[in-house]
């Protein structure tokens, strides 16, 4: 791999307001190995002009389903794994294209896709996976219609492609074993009842607190974390005060259980894309009728609860959960955000707080030496205008994952 030098760059490092203009970035070895606003010596790298634009860290989007092929997820499995690989692979390399150089597959992913990205198979971004997800019998992991009887997925156990039912304590301490086991980077479990899954209320608590608790001791144990799809305030509090570490998509949190979140140093990752393509467009796609009246409930909450958050000071990182055809509507996430939050904000959430959602400070979401070269430069200013990167990636002049380029008009 050929050094790169960029030089008269403006770089935006993932935290500061201060953008020091006319710097110089060598990257050797897919790392950035220095910088300085001085001439650095690199005879035999290639050398790219940013001409004043807009230097940045590649983004990152922590709440992504790869396998998700359809809005209706009973559709997700009837697809097969052929399907489901096919719409990965499209997803994933759009991502890539939008400057998405890093994404949690929060359910779903698994070693085998990790493994196609990273031999140059798929055209992805960096991929970190949680496994299957977590979900007791009738929670939101449950994806059985009502009038479906006991059923037995697969020979593995009660479980589909996105995740697995587990019951009790021993049942939900084998289940994160295992999925640890396989690789993943935390764990997600089903914390209460969801807008997709057909037979759970959406302000429903799901599994017990010594359960919530047992998988919690298992991450922490394996030096990772639990992550918990929550939608009710009661629900994002109790896994909170359980242990758990992420919060996925706290639509319906008030500004008490935001001071409790925040208090605890947890982070919060809100995905609004999805809420509001759903609303759009749910019903001409095929969303099941009750699951979209479950939407317009989450719709009704989503920007207040995070104003909520943003009042209260907790870490919110940056996710999309798009799935099926909305897949192509993930920049739009910035649009959204700029109801509540302001350009610097919203691109601290995309870069260095996802960065320490996924325990990569220092390494993912910045620009510093020793971190990973995902880089982006960008055509305009973001601090100004976060719309620059609602456009699908097309004011990226160059894209660099892991020191590779993946597009340059420079």
């Amino acid at each position: 791999m050929s050094a790169i030098l960029f030089t008269n760059a403006r770089i935006f490092d993932g935290e500061n307001a201060e953008c020091a203009e006319g710097m110089q970035v060598l990257i050797e070895q897919g790392l950035i190995r220095e910088i300085s606003p001085r001439q650095i010596k690199a005879t035999e790298a290639q050398v790219i002009d940013v001409a004043g634009r807009t230097l940045m860290p590649g983004l990152i989007d922590a709440h992504v389903h790869a396998y998700g092929c359809d809005v209706n997820v009973q559709k997700i499995e009837l697809a097969g794994e052929a399907y489901r690989t096919a719409h990965a692979a499209r997803m994933l390399g759009f991502a890539l294209d939008c400057g998405f150089t890093t994404v949690r597959d929060i359910g779903g992913g698994d070693y085998s896709l990790w493994r196609a990205i990273e031999d140059g198979l798929i055209r992805g971004p960096r991929f970190y996976y949680a496994g299957k997800m977590l979900s007791m019998t009738g929670g939101h992991g449950d994806m059985r219609p009502i009038g479906e009887a006991e059923h037995e997925y697969c020979q593995c156990g009660r479980s589909n492609s996105l995740c697995v039912l587990a019951d009790g304590l021993d049942e939900c301490i084998r289940a994160a074993r295992e999925q640890l086991r396989r690789g993943a980077h935390c764990i997600k479990i089903m914390g209460s009842g969801g807008v997709a899954s057909p037979t759970d209320p959406i302000w429903m608590n799901q599994y017990r607190e010594d359960e919530i608790r047992a998988i919690v001791n298992e991450t922490t144990e394996r030096r990772t974390y639990t992550a918990a799809h929550c939608h009710p305030t009661s629900a994002v509090r109790r896994c909170v005060e359980y242990g758990v570490r992420s919060i996925e998509h706290g639509t319906m949190i008030d500004d008490a259980t935001a001071t409790f979140v925040a208090s605890k140093g947890a982070f919060v990752v809100p995905t609004m894309a999805i809420i509001f393509a759903l609303i759009e467009t749910g019903r001409q796609l095929g969303f099941p009728a009750q699951s979209q009246e479950k939407a317009q409930v989450a719709y009704e909450c989503a920007l207040s609860g995070m104003d909520s958050m943003r009042k209260a000071g907790v870490k919110i990182g940056f996710g999309t959960d798009l799935l099926g055809a909305t897949y192509v509507q993930q920049c739009r996430e910035f649009s959204i955000r700029r109801e509540v939050f302001t350009p610097l904000e919203i691109l601290r959430q995309a870069t260095s707080v996802n960065a320490a959602l996924l325990q990569e400070q220092g390494r993912l979401g910045c620009i510093q030496p020793g971190a990973h070269a995902d880089l982006l430069v960008l055509e305009g200013d973001p601090l100004s205008d976060i719309e620059l990167l609602a456009d699908r990636g097309r004011n990226l002049r160059l894209i660099m994952r892991g020191g590779q380029l993946v597009r340059n008009t420079l």
